[in-house]
């Protein structure tokens, strides 16, 4: 044999050991945003390529260094989604969903970056995001929040708390950058490589720096809010005052930015020190900007997204994971002629109740090797059909988890064994 084809760095498999938390995760998701009024939208995975560079920004660290980006045979520059709300604000548009009307909207799936691939994060994640469009003012902000706040308590998470900041109008962004730069110039020798490079293009992203020998610069550069004017400064009271009504816990960081160039207003971010460092586990924000950057009308829009590689390690530390549930029955097959009528009689038991979980063993194989493989599927009961059983109408229910006899039971019982098993 030669050589097996590994999978690429960065893109991991899902395997069947995992998938009942994931899919916890993503039923949490979806019953909560189904309750809030909001739809599910499916999107292509693939992109335009100006899409991303016109809505996320030309010098984002997304769009300069990690987007999966390529020509295809026409020659038309494509890219891998790296984010999902860009995707989701064209296809409302090209789809009519923004003509006068308001629109929630969530989808899931994954996205790609092409980033060095560390414990959590992978050049292929997963996000569920959810979109709100044609909604103005603070309340909708409030609303959303609370919803991220609900579902991650339905997860059974604790510990996390919410950040929140306002990151005012474009006028109000274009005074503080100003301010920005001139204070970051006065401080070039400090700058690390980053910083520099942002420093004319993009310089509230110094802001987020992660470098610990930046932060005294960081916390003495000048406050967004002395920036914001009325309209600004209204709205975030009123989402403050709002979350305060509903009980909801927050705190205001100023420095609190988001990587995406269409932000603008509301900001929040919901952090967990479950895993160790720091980590946000949901985050969104407004971007009223954004469908008319992409050349529809004018929309007030918010939105968030959350990573569910973190956020089913995160269930997965707290305990709440699911587990792969196993069959409540094994049926063995004690003569290779009854196959193909115990495979009839256990689709007649399948059809008769949905509910019941039944593994049958196919493809032959002695008496002891079929009844390794019943205990090693973790079923309750191993079920025994051979000719004597065949001949009788019965099977012999043999007890893989405990130490009752073996005894025969008649072939119509069993579905009613099975659920009584079940509600035990």
């Amino acid at each position: 044999m030669g050589n097996t084809i590994q999978s690429i760095r960065g893109f991991s498999d899902i395997l069947p050991a995992q998938t009942p938390v994931w899919r916890f995760v993503e039923q949490t998701f979806q019953r909560a945003l189904e309750r809030y009024g909001f739809a599910e939208i499916r999107l292509p995975v693939i992109e335009k390529t100006a899409l991303f560079s016109r809505s996320i920004g030309e010098v984002t660290d997304i769009v300069e260094k990690e987007m999966y980006t390529f020509d295809d045979r026409n020659g038309d520059s494509l890219t891998l989604r790296p984010e999902g709300t860009a995707g989701c604000v064209r296809a409302a548009l090209e789809n009519g969903l923004l003509h006068n009307a308001r629109s929630k909207l969530w989808y899931s799936g994954p996205m790609f970056r092409h980033e060095r691939p560390q414990k959590g994060r992978y050049r292929q994640f997963h996000q569920i995001g959810a979109e709100v469009f044609g909604y103005p003012g603070p309340g909708q902000d409030a609303e959303l929040i609370l919803l991220a706040g609900r579902i991650l308590r339905d997860l059974g998470l604790k510990d996390i708390r919410l950040e929140i900041n306002d990151l005012g109008t474009a006028d109000d962004r274009a005074r503080y950058r100003a301010a920005l730069i001139e204070y970051f110039e006065g401080h070039g020798d400090a700058l690390d490589d980053d910083a520099k490079r942002r420093l004319y293009s993009n310089p509230l992203r110094i802001l987020d720096s992660k470098n610990p020998a930046m932060r005294p610069i960081v916390d003495n550069a000048p406050d967004l809010h002395d920036f914001l004017g009325e309209e600004s400064t209204a709205h975030f009271a009123g989402l403050c005052a709002m979350l305060d009504a509903a009980g909801q816990a927050y705190v205001v960081n100023r420095r609190l930015v988001r990587g995406l160039d269409y932000y603008g207003g509301t900001v929040f971010e919901w952090i967990s020190d479950e895993l160790g460092a720091q980590g946000t586990v949901l985050a969104g924000g407004r971007y009223d900007v954004l469908v008319e950057m992409i050349g529809g009308p004018a929309t007030p829009a918010i939105g968030f997204a959350a990573g569910l590689e973190r956020l089913v390690a995160l269930v997965e530390e707290s305990g709440h994971a699911p587990q792969v549930q196993p069959p409540q029955a094994y049926v063995v097959v004690g003569d290779p002629q009854l196959e193909a009528d115990t495979l009839a009689l256990v689709e007649r038991w399948r059809e008769a109740d949905p509910s019941l979980h039944i593994q049958l063993h196919l493809g032959g194989g002695s008496m002891k090797s079929q009844l390794r493989r019943a205990d090693r599927s973790g079923a309750a009961l191993a079920l025994i059909r051979g000719q004597a059983e065949a001949e009788a109408g019965e099977v012999l229910v043999k007890d893989l988890r405990g130490e009752a006899q073996q005894y025969a039971l008649a072939l119509d019982q069993v579905p009613t064994l099975l659920c009584e098993l079940t509600n035990r």
